[in-house]
């Protein structure tokens, strides 16, 4: 799936960089401050509108694109939003961009170290799945890492994203029911998947418990 589908020219998160700076000879960490809640919905608005506007659509033309309500679209724009997961998916996919490209905001380059309590996760609208990204949100990207939670109960499916988009996912802990286009497949702690993604799948939790997976999604460029 977002924490994620969608290629083209992403380049979207927000965040700010800053904090601890270590320089050395051509190299430097950097430590980023975590996005308040009201900058992540302003970060996600402007690159939708940017996007929006480099392709020529209104915004009642991506709402017809994404099953989307107009509403709601202006709203997320104009930053008195914040989206769940599945709408993210949606319009990323409608524009042909990455998952990540929504929400980055650019940067530095270097080493960065993301401390856990500097990421913000998004979340589904029933708030049973969250995607926490686990790299700088900034720049275009081919391959992006993310870590999924499920908590008991949790079933989220995802469209399927641009052509040629592979996820492969580990699970770290708990048992989840991936079903891809050839089946569904149950998966314990340890065990791993790699499946292509541009075809509708689904996440479930599958135990009683928190389940916990890890993410590489990559795309064709």
């Amino acid at each position: 799936m977002p924490v994620g589908e969608v290629r083209a020219a992403p380049s979207v998160l927000p965040q700010e960089r800053g904090a601890m700076t270590i320089d050395t000879a051509q190299s430097s960490i950097h430590s980023p401050e975590p996005p308040s809640i009201d900058q992540l919905a302003g970060v996600i608005g402007d690159n939708l509108r940017g996007f929006r506007r480099r392709q020529g659509l209104s915004v009642e033309a991506l709402a017809q694109l994404s099953g989307n309500d107009p509403r709601i679209l202006a709203a997320i724009e104009e930053g008195r939003h914040r989206p769940d997961i599945g709408t993210l998916w949606t319009v990323a996919k409608a524009l042909d961009l990455s998952f990540s490209s929504l929400l980055s905001s650019g940067g530095e380059a270097g080493t960065t170290v993301i401390r856990r309590a500097e990421q913000r996760g998004l979340t589904s609208r029933d708030g049973l799945f969250t995607s926490r990204a686990l790299f700088p949100l900034r720049g275009e990207r081919q391959v992006e890492f993310y870590e999924l939670r499920l908590s008991p109960g949790a079933d989220e499916s995802s469209d399927g994203h641009s052509p040629g988009t592979v996820e492969n996912i580990l699970v770290g802990r708990g048992r989840v029911e991936i079903a891809t286009a050839d089946g569904e497949h149950r998966l314990e702690e340890g065990d791993s998947i790699l499946f292509e993604a541009d075809a509708p799948h689904r996440y479930r939790n599958a135990g009683d418990g928190e389940a916990v997976l890890y993410l590489v999604m990559s795309y064709i460029l």
